[in-house]
């Protein structure tokens, strides 16, 4: 069963309105989940195919995570994310839902069912804090320090050794033999997810961490309406001691400790099909963004697109984010928010016939293609192919060779989280010389200093981690751009 990718507007409370983006699979009663914070829908991928047998999974990005849009608040509370919750909802179509969070979306789904207990047939959470004051003065200190990009990217180290630590101690800032924990690790794939979705989420992953540390316990009191509520938590997750701090539970909810993950999945699962939602098909959103299924060249899976007009294609390690006003942009597979290709070809036809079909899915008529960089290469492969112009960019200066051996670093994760520096240190680079890896008084270009503020490079930072299949993109079109 394909899962499905969507982006869909939602209103915020001031009137203007929010971009959010959810996942969706399955059939059957709709089910909510909402992810821990500073992850997003992306941690529920294998949990979404596995309980799209019984339901319509939507899976979200919660506000300012993933890829969904920020609420428009300086400091918000976690009413204001649970009532976001109920605003997609909305947005959606769906009157109930039941819904399954783990961590702090399980805080801000409880929250949203005592606020609005009527949406939901049920709640199934993995694990919920009821933090004593001693414990929130201590974490909000601490915790969660704001996360702002610096110039160097000496915000990138203290990002891996504070994700990696989180494996070793809790609380991650204070370490030692007391705090340990089970699941201590070095291995960079238990890190880079997190830390990916951490850069993603910028200074949201402080304001949405800080609101689930400040939520209050919100057990309805003797006679408040409530749905059914599952609370569980595991061995080893540092939430199992809080169950015994829940106090007196309405007697439709249960309180139930397990000994695995898997035991709180098999729980969770026979909560929810006890109680599902009335049948409901969502509504599906269109707001000039999106992702189209292709199945081309090799690739198989979704390509995120954008806007109208004539097809942009950006450069290898870049993504539509680049893209200029009154084009329609693509992120090429293995970039951006399109699926990996995890064995992107080197040749560029592969290339070109994802590229075409997925403009063909998208009843695109251009007129011309344009490409960036050295995907100014593959625009003219699929120009051709379409019959039409592709504009006539010039390429990047620099010896083709050394383009090949020291164009994009390589982005590989290792244990001590240095391939985030190094992509942070070509962008510098970038900007200021080209070739980048030729710096030199003769290779300096002239650029504007803004681009150099870490806002920016930030932007540009995440698309290239997320470009797996860039070193791939950048030879293929090398190859076919003729000699010099």
């Amino acid at each position: 069963m394909r899962l499905t990718r969507a982006f869909i507007d939602v209103p915020n409370p001031d009137g203007s309105t929010r971009r959010v983006h959810y996942r969706r699979a399955g059939s059957g009663p709709p089910l909510l989940l909402v992810h821990q914070s500073p992850r997003s829908s992306a941690e529920y991928v294998p949990l979404i195919g596995r309980w799209a047998e019984h339901f319509t999974v939507i899976a979200p990005d919660t506000p300012g995570f993933g890829d969904s849009e920020p609420l428009p608040l300086a400091r918000p509370e976690c009413e204001d994310y649970a009532d976001a919750v109920v605003a997609l909802l909305d947005a959606l179509g769906l009157p109930q839902v039941g819904a399954y969070g783990f961590h702090s979306g399980a805080i801000i789904l409880v929250t949203a069912a005592k606020r609005h207990p009527a949406r939901f047939s049920c709640l199934a959470c993995g694990g919920y804090a009821v933090w004593t004051e001693a414990e929130k003065a201590d974490f909000g200190a601490a915790y969660t320090p704001d996360f702002l990009p610096m110039p160097f990217g000496e915000h990138l180290a203290w990002l891996w050794g504070r994700v990696q630590e989180q494996s070793w101690f809790f609380p991650w800032y204070r370490p030692g033999n007391a705090n340990r924990l089970p699941m201590a690790t070095l291995d960079p794939a238990q890190a880079q997810p997190i830390v990916m979705e951490c850069l993603a989420a910028g200074n949201s992953f402080s304001l949405g961490y800080g609101a689930v540390l400040r939520a209050k316990r919100d057990v309805p009191g003797p006679g408040q309406p409530t749905p059914p509520v599952l609370i569980s938590a595991y061995d080893g997750d540092p939430l199992k001691a809080h169950l015994d701090r829940l106090g007196e539970v309405p007697p439709n909810w249960k309180v139930k400790p397990v000994s695995t993950p898997a035991e709180l999945e098999a729980e969770a699962l026979a909560w929810l099909r006890a109680h599902p939602a009335p049948a409901a098909t969502p509504r599906t959103p269109d707001v000039g963004e999106g992702f189209v299924a292709v199945a081309a060249g090799g690739f198989d899976g979704l390509l995120h697109w954008k806007g109208a007009g004539d097809p942009f294609l950006h450069a290898p390690g870049s993504a539509l984010s680049a893209a200029p006003p009154g084009t329609l942009a693509l992120d090429l597979p293995g970039h951006g928010l399109s699926d990996p290709w995890p064995e992107a070809p080197d040749v560029l036809g592969p290339w070109a016939d994802a590229v075409v079909a997925a403009l063909r899915a998208l009843d695109a008529a251009p007129t011309r293609v344009h490409g960036a960089g050295w995907s100014g290469v593959l625009a003219r492969e699929v120009a051709q192919r379409l019959g039409v112009p592709a504009s006539e960019a010039a390429l990047p200066p620099g010896d083709r060779a050394a383009w090949r051996v020291h164009g994009l670093p390589d982005i590989t994760p290792d244990w001590a989280g240095t391939h985030l520096l190094k992509a942070w240190r070509m962008l510098r680079a970038e900007t200021c010389f080209a070739p980048w890896f030729a710096a030199s008084p003769a290779t300096a270009r002239a650029f504007d200093p803004a681009d150099l503020a870490p806002e920016r490079l930030a932007v540009r930072h995440l698309a290239l981690m997320r470009a797996s299949a860039a070193r791939p993109l950048l030879s293929a079109c090398l190859d076919a751009a003729g000699p010099e």
